[in-house]
């Protein structure tokens, strides 16, 4: 995201808002379209009842033609306003979702860290069948305006031919729907649960998949599996139980509907019997009755789809409405700036401090790795500025009053397990397709013998999460990624530990020749990559210790040779 989010959904309730607001026009028009549809098809069952009384009593060929010529405009009226409405809505829902998935998945992808207790794998989820079902609401206001369009057509219909039929229609819709919505109230509150058990079901499917080989590794796949499927288990029980009561909702609705449509045609029936309305009025009472069944069904399960739309949208709104830890600035670093840490206290770092010049190749080797892994999540924005002691500076500006995408554009931290997409070889190094030193970052990330291995060299396939690729090739491919970024300042985590020796050394060599003139820090114990630095700083118990040259500091430091010699 290059954009700030400024304007935060507050709640499901403010989600749905937005949506309808954003889609007006076509929802109108959609409304329009459904309404002349419901309309048509509701003149259907009243035009043939004036065409039997008209036919019986005028007997004439010339008004038969009339009738049937007015027939076909309603069934072609139906015919095209059907086809053009529902194309509006559903264009105007499928953007809508793909708005709210965008919008999910930008903020799953924020930098700065936020309060939002939701894994992954949940995430996912909202950012799919959430933002989906979320998005629905703009099919369902139009439809539910043109089934009551239909509802009262008949109504006024029914009532012009007698006012107790009309009545009739009028009373029982309302006393369909009051039974309805409350019902639909379980349904909400049904779908909510579901849809978290399912969330919780694929967080722990990510989960797996992520740690499958160390699970097989030693023996652990089979419990893991164990606690997916009752999680799983959950999930299914929930379903059922949604499955259950929409069941239920469902037959109620289609119950009240029939007993609706059976009391008008028996009431209307009784009076043509008592001679209060004619033939004509009674076939078209009798045809609304059979018709009104359709609208008031799709009236009276508008209440359930409300219900679910706004379910999904307050998941999003976990999400979406969730506040920053920490409000990022504005500013923007100096081009071609160092890269200082200044008295940083956070974890396992106890006031840390050291500079990288620009243009500078430093490498930092941490006795401690939970000090490593702090150094990085401080240097990668992992970790709010406000959260720990002490500056970072890049640039010449601390990391609090710069722009998180400046920082990214400036500033680039190679994580140590480095996420493998599926695509391609080359989607992977450099997915914005932009980079102008894919070759060269291929050459010195030592990928050259994996791109040759291969016919389709750098566009060969690759797995979801590099499933395809050794280990050693997964971290090289995310190694060259880094370097293909050619970012003014580069930040490695242990790049080559999965790599043998000897290519080991030639990738430090390719590394620092590539970097050369750029701003480069690698926190690493390779020998290989200490060896290619200009200096090393040792980092223990959380600060730095010593500093200078590799050989000197295996010369002259004892404790150094014993960590860093393999």
């Amino acid at each position: 995201m290059t954009t700030p989010d400024t304007q935060r959904p507050r709640a499901g309730s403010h989600i749905l808002r937005t949506a309808l607001r954003r889609n007006v026009g076509a929802m109108a028009w959609g409304t329009l379209l459904m309404g002349l549809y419901q309309a048509g098809e509701t003149a259907f069952p009243i035009a043939l009842g004036l065409i039997v009384e008209h036919t019986m009593r005028d007997r004439s060929p010339q008004a038969l033609g009339v009738s049937v010529a007015a027939l076909a405009v309603i069934i072609t009226t139906v015919s095209l306003s059907w086809r053009f409405g529902m194309r509006i809505l559903q264009k105007a829902n499928t953007t809508e979702a793909h708005r709210w998935r965008v919008r999910v998945a930008g903020r799953g992808l924020q930098p700065v860290a936020r309060d939002v207790d939701l894994k992954s794998g949940e995430v996912l989820t909202i950012a799919t069948e959430d933002a989906d079902q979320t998005a629905d609401i703009i099919e369902v206001v139009p439809l539910l305006i043109s089934s009551l369009v239909a509802v009262v057509i008949a109504a006024v219909a029914l009532g012009l031919a007698d006012v107790r039929l009309g009545l009739l229609v009028i009373v029982g819709t309302v006393a369909i729907l009051s039974v309805l919505s409350v019902m639909s109230r379980r349904i909400g509150s049904s779908t909510r649960e579901q849809q978290a058990r399912v969330a919780r079901a694929g967080a722990k499917v990510a989960d797996l998949i992520i740690g499958l080989r160390p699970l097989h590794g030693f023996g652990g796949n089979h419990a893991a599996f164990r606690s997916y499927r009752e999680i799983s288990t959950e999930a299914k029980r929930q379903s059922v139980t949604v499955a259950r009561v929409s069941g239920v909702y469902a037959g109620t609705a289609l119950a009240l509907n029939a007993v609706l449509a059976a009391a008008v045609t028996l009431t209307a029936g009784w009076l043509a019997f008592r001679g209060r309305i004619g033939i004509g009025e009674l076939v078209m009472a009798v045809g609304l009755a059979q018709f009104i069944m359709e609208p008031l069904k799709l009236f009276s399960e508008m209440p359930k789809y409300v219900m679910i739309a706004r379910a999904s949208a307050e998941r999003m709104a976990l999400v979406l409405a969730a506040p920053p830890v920490t409000t990022p600035g504005t500013e923007r670093p100096a081009a071609g700036g160092d890269l200082e840490v200044d008295g940083v206290r956070h974890g396992a770092l106890r006031k840390v401090r050291f500079r990288v010049r620009a243009g500078e190749f430093v490498a930092v080797a941490a006795y401690q790795p939970l000090a490593a892994a702090d150094l990085a999540a401080v240097l990668a924005l992992n970790v709010p500025p406000d959260t720990y002691e002490g500056t970072v500076r890049v640039g010449g500006r601390d990391l609090a009053e710069l722009a998180v995408e400046e920082v990214r554009e400036h500033l680039l931290v190679n994580p140590y397990d480095g996420e493998i997409f599926a695509g391609t070889l080359r989607s992977n190094i450099d997915p914005s397709g932009t980079s102008r030193t894919v070759p060269e970052a291929v050459e010195a990330s030592m990928l050259t013998d994996v791109v040759a291995l291969h016919r389709e060299g750098l566009d060969y396939a690759v797995r979801d999460r590099g499933a395809n690729l050794s280990g050693g090739q997964r971290q090289r491919l995310s190694l060259a990624r880094a370097l293909a970024a050619d970012s003014e300042v580069l930040v490695l985590r242990d790049p080559t530990t999965a790599v043998d020796a000897v290519t080991e050394q030639l990738i430090a060599r390719g590394v620092a020749k590539l970097r050369r003139d750029r701003t480069t820090l690698v926190i690493t114990s390779s020998p290989a990559l200490l060896d290619a630095a200009d200096r090393v700083l040792v980092l223990d118990e959380g600060v730095i210790t010593a500093e200078d040259t590799h050989r000197n500091l295996l010369a002259t430091d004892e404790a150094y040779c014993v960590a860093v010699t393999r």
